[in-house]
């Protein structure tokens, strides 16, 4: 069967296998022209999403040389950066290159942008190699070309953060925006302002998504960080109510801590650790009708699936998907207005 000739969601760049999905394929075809409805961009930086970034490092025994050339094999065999392992890519800032005149998005050329839609779903094609990465840090300067579909979404880059802030940013607005969103419905629903704990605290979705939950009018915030260092960084940045230390790949010990500091279950858990088996912990800390948001693409959903029903416990489970309506100016307004969280990111692009 020929591929179409042009869809919204990119089927027409679909190398393999038949009939996928652009996400769910193993090759796109990452050619640098812009087809019908589609927008050509040069691409000046790649950010790995934490979890692929973690996997890729501890694969490779934190060889930057090492890390660098896996990166780039998989964009060379892929047409797009999707790290076979946890199947979770990133996303990019570039310019503007080229737009078919079908295009829907409302990008001319000359735009800086960012992508906010995850490297796993775009062609891309990189031309230097990667060369002035020295792969110890998530942000990845590059020089290629990338495409995005009609259904596809990106925002301009803002001219009072610079690139490097404003990308990691972009890269977890779907965490406050939806965490903000959950934090009112329940106030909505309840009429009472929920307690919400956030496992992964001191990271970029964990810091933005307490921020959000005091935003939206949460009773208490717990911050659920690994170590001492960590608590210590949120505790001088105010920016959570309660704070305890937990290894979050513990059920146990994750469980006893948030009971520790609330008296209770929280009624929303916010999971932002990147890395695998914090599903249990993140269901037995949250209250009987309570909410548990998966934001960590090192999430295994069968295991929180299966984890529930196993140990009867009755609470939602949202898997955050990346994509709320207003998450990139929602995102900017936090770290704007809240002066401990740019301080927070700025220190950690800082560290990398």
């Amino acid at each position: 069967m020929p591929r179409p000739t042009r869809s919204p969601i990119g089927l027409h760049r679909v190398l393999a296998p038949e009939g996928a999905l652009p996400q769910a394929a193993h090759r796109l075809d990452a050619t640098p022209s812009v087809q019908e409805g589609e927008v050509l961009i040069r691409v000046e930086r790649l950010n790995l999403d934490a979890a692929s970034y973690r996997q890729l490092h501890t694969a490779h025994n934190g060889d930057g040389d090492t890390i660098r050339t896996a990166v780039a094999e998989i964009i060379a065999e892929r047409g797009k950066m999707h790290n076979p392992v946890t199947g979770s890519g990133g996303m990019l800032i570039g310019t503007v290159e080229a737009v078919d005149a079908a295009s829907p998005l409302g990008l001319s050329a000359g735009d800086r942008i960012a992508t906010l839609v995850s490297l796993t779903l775009t062609p891309l094609r990189i031309d230097d190699g990667l060369a002035r990465w020295d792969g110890l840090s998530e942000q990845i300067p590059c020089d290629g070309h990338a495409v995005l579909f009609s259904r596809s979404i990106a925002a301009r880059l803002p001219e009072d953060l610079p690139d490097e802030l404003a990308l990691a940013v972009f890269d977890v607005c779907g965490a406050p925006a939806l965490t903000s969103r959950i934090v009112n419905r329940h106030r909505e629903l309840t009429g009472t302002a929920p307690t919400v704990a956030v496992l992964g605290a001191a990271g970029k979705s964990g810091s933005l998504s307490l921020a959000a939950s005091r935003d939206g009018g949460a009773l208490t915030t717990l911050a659920v960080v690994r170590d001492a260092g960590e608590a210590a960084l949120l505790d001088k940045a105010a920016l959570a109510d309660e704070i305890t230390v937990a290894d979050a790949t513990d059920p146990v010990a994750v469980s006893d801590a948030v009971h520790r500091a609330l008296g209770t279950g929280a009624d929303i858990t916010v999971v932002c650790v990147d890395v695998p088996g914090c599903e249990h912990g993140a269901i037995l800390a949250t209250a009987p009708g309570g909410t548990v948001v998966f934001f960590s693409m090192a999430t295994s959903f069968p295991a929180a699936a299966l984890g529930a029903e196993g140990l009867a416990a009755d609470v939602e489970m949202i898997v955050g998907n990346g994509y709320t309506p207003g998450h990139a100016d929602y995102a900017l307004n936090l770290l704007r207005t809240d002066p401990a969280i740019r301080t927070m990111f700025e220190a950690r692009l800082a560290a990398d």
